[in-house]
């Protein structure tokens, strides 16, 4: 059993840029886990609409 492990997990969240609006996209979180427990995110990104992957801190939550 591995104490210390990296997950990844994709979500569907709904984010707003700029230039497009309000869009729905799947957002995968990198996060680092110890004994199954989740406790640091190491990156996340998003794939955009023409299939390219971007980091999330072009773009914020929609509210």
């Amino acid at each position: 059993m591995k104490l210390i492990s990296i997950k990844r997990e994709t979500k569907q969240e709904g984010r707003f840029s700029k230039k497009m609006g309000v869009l729905s996209t799947k957002v995968t979180y990198v996060k680092k886990q110890f004994l199954s427990i989740p406790y640091k995110t190491l990156h996340k990104y998003r794939e955009t609409y023409y299939g390219e992957i971007k980091d999330c801190e072009d773009c914020q939550l929609a509210r």
